[in-house]
């Protein structure tokens, strides 16, 4: 289960990207997702979204991530209406509230708090493309040359959830094997089990950690100026991703500056598509933040570009 919420290279085209390459994207993502109001925006963000984690395989993970945003959608939607009254379309009439007031829902108050959780749900969705895409130890050694120990310990504490959810299968099972029934037994029994086998993956991290310290010291870390045995190399496709990642950005802030993708809830909600410049400026972010996902499909069907990229 946990297995999926991780980095696995799988050698698909949309994970084959410069580490400076995605971070630009996403940060890109992540940026407009914050500064978008028109639930039109924020949808197309999302179904953007669900093309990628398609594109690295990912549905599996992403499964976990919409049951989380789903709940937190409902819970906002249910406690929205409760503190902000300034909706016009009232639906129901509560009672008198001490220190709160009249409990009166509005219609647009419900549609804020529907908003704010798919806002929430495409953040989301953009941290757990970030886990699918990109390898951890290449973004760690992107930035390891401004500061090596810093990003040596981020890189140890980042292995080390995936580390010890392996290692929890794998002495489980062993134990399994010899004839250990996890789900036999009253509480206190089931817990006795379950703590031996705590105990041994205890015992098995410490002597990984002694393991890392041998190869460092036999790599002479620390003796001299830090090497280097691969390089990641900056490829036709990552100077198109993060030329188009600027030109998504320049073409939202150009929106943004005009109206286009803001959105005002109250008293009344605005209408999603105000006038066809509306539509424009979402076609064009659109447009280029689906270069990676063009250049992923031409791979596919065109042997030339391939080549080329």
């Amino acid at each position: 289960m946990f297995d999926k919420l991780y980095y696995q290279d799988k050698g698909l085209f949309l994970q084959s990207f410069h580490p400076a390459a995605v971070l630009a994207y996403l940060f890109v993502l992540l940026l407009l997702s914050l500064l978008y109001d028109n639930p039109l925006y924020l949808l197309s963000l999302l179904l953007l979204l669900a093309l990628l984690i398609r594109g690295v395989d990912g549905f599996e993970a992403w499964e976990g991530f919409l049951k989380a945003g789903v709940f937190l959608m409902l819970v906002v939607m249910a406690v929205n209406p409760l503190v902000i009254r300034a909706g016009a379309t009232i639906i129901w009439h509560g009672p008198d509230v001490p220190f709160l007031g009249r409990l009166d829902i509005s219609m647009e108050a419900m549609y804020f708090g529907a908003v704010s959780g798919l806002r929430l749900l495409v953040i989301m969705s953009v941290f757990c493309l970030y886990n699918l895409m990109v390898n951890p130890d290449n973004v760690l050694n992107l930035f390891s040359r401004a500061a090596g120990k810093s990003v040596l310990m981020v890189a140890l504490a980042t292995r080390m959830f995936p580390t010890m959810v392996r290692d929890l299968k794998r002495i489980k099972e062993v134990m399994q094997f010899r004839g250990v029934d996890f789900e036999e037994g009253g509480l206190w029994v089931r817990v006795k089990k379950y703590s031996g086998l705590y105990n041994v993956m205890l015992l098995s991290s410490l002597e990984d950690s002694m393991e890392i310290a041998e190869s460092m010291q036999a790599r002479a870390y620390g003796s001299g100026r830090r090497s280097v045995y691969s390089r990641n190399l900056l490829r036709p496709r990552d100077y198109l991703s993060m030329g188009a990642s600027l030109l998504a950005l320049f073409a939202a802030a150009w929106g943004l500056l005009y109206g286009c993708g803001r959105y005002a809830f109250y008293p009344v909600a605005d209408a999603l598509v105000s006038d066809a410049s509306t539509l424009a400026a979402l076609v064009v972010v659109l447009f280029y933040l689906s270069v990676p996902l063009i250049l992923s499909e031409g791979c596919k069907y065109c042997r030339f570009i391939k080549s080329k990229i």
